[in-house]
């Protein structure tokens, strides 16, 4: 296997075709999930990505109470040099109780930045991503905090994660206007059984040279299994389970075709998936719970679909409902973080 490379968006940052999301490794006995792995567990996941090229590593401080950047940041310091890798994590909107207790964004990003980057145990991040739009806290406090953390070297680029292409532009066109830091990735939900960022968002991504670096690439396992196929994240993601129920039936149909296709290839599903995510964005963000997981990633950049299999993947999508953190049109919910 042979790891590509490319620049994220307009930065200087070189990073892999594939970024290792670490939403699955952290203490499984605090925090969202319960299928996490331990931290003997993700250091050999991590020592093998890096063996393998991967080179970029997505975590965020809500995942896990702190213990998945608590882990991957001991892995990584153990495994490679600094320069040798980009880490990127990311912060959570404003609690009900900074809200009350007057913490400005400014100050809750300067907050957060901090505890992430003792807990990643690292002078500064290659890329700081703002989790979740916060609709309680004004646009302009988040823009300016977040080039102070540039300004003081804490984060390198800052980047942004579950919103509206309105949102980016918004944003990106006021830090331009005022002379501050512009967002240069975009973190949002999309996949074969996903792909709403299509209608807004991939368009204008390409206009603006953002790097779309999208999670829940294979829709947490469901383009990476059979009917039948089963894993512990399966069975008890409850989020995953919550965003991809209710459309299981038209998704199935799209399934059984990367399962057909895979067949036809001689490649496992999470090949042919990602490969054809790999056709639309700078690198899809890939959790991994075991080694095999980093192989089939590693190995789905070398795979190359022609365009009769994309569109043979593409054909049955419908319009699907935005799930999740997208589908709370502002009302936001505690505790649901991807």
């Amino acid at each position: 296997m042979k790891m590509k490379y490319t620049k994220l968006g307009k930065t200087e940052l070189t990073v892999s075709r594939i970024c290792m999301g670490c939403m699955g490794f952290g203490n499984a006995a605090t925090g969202q999930h319960s299928w996490t792995v331990n931290e003997v567990e993700t250091r050999g996941i991590i020592k093998h990505g890096l063996d393998l090229g991967i080179n970029f590593y997505d975590t965020a401080i809500a995942y896990q109470n702190g213990t998945s950047e608590q882990y991957v940041g001991r892995a990584l310091r153990d495994c490679a040099k600094r320069d040798d890798y980009v880490i990127a994590t990311k912060f959570t909107p404003r609690t009900q109780d900074e809200i009350d207790a007057g913490v400005s964004g400014q100050k809750h990003i300067e907050n957060y930045l901090d505890q992430s980057l003792r807990n990643l145990g690292t002078d500064y991040v290659d890329l700081y991503i703002y989790h979740m739009w916060d609709y309680h806290t004004p646009m302009e406090e988040i823009m300016e905090g977040l080039h102070n953390a540039v300004k003081a070297g804490k984060a390198r680029y800052i980047g942004i994660s579950n919103c509206f292409a309105w949102q980016l532009a918004k944003a990106n066109f006021y830090a331009r206007e005022h002379g501050l830091t512009e967002f240069v990735s975009v973190q949002g939900h999309y996949n074969l059984i996903a792909r709403e960022e299509e209608r807004e968002m991939a368009p204008f991504c390409k206009d603006q040279n953002i790097a779309m670096t999208p999670y829940s690439a294979l829709a947490g396992g469901r383009l990476s299994k059979r009917p039948g196929e089963t894993s512990k994240r399966l069975e008890q993601d409850a989020y995953a389970k919550f965003k991809y129920d209710a459309t299981a039936e038209a998704d199935g149909k799209i399934i059984a075709r990367v399962a057909e296709l895979a067949d036809d290839r001689g490649v496992s599903m999470t090949e042919i998936s990602l490969a054809w995510l790999l056709t639309k964005v700078t690198a899809p963000v890939v959790g991994a719970t075991k080694l095999s997981h980093v192989d089939g990633a590693a190995k789905a950049v070398e795979l190359e679909l022609t365009q009769d299999e994309i569109d043979y993947l593409e054909e049955l999508y419908v319009p699907h409902a935005l799930v999740g953190v997208m589908a709370q049109n502002g009302k936001q919910k505690a505790g649901n973080v991807v």
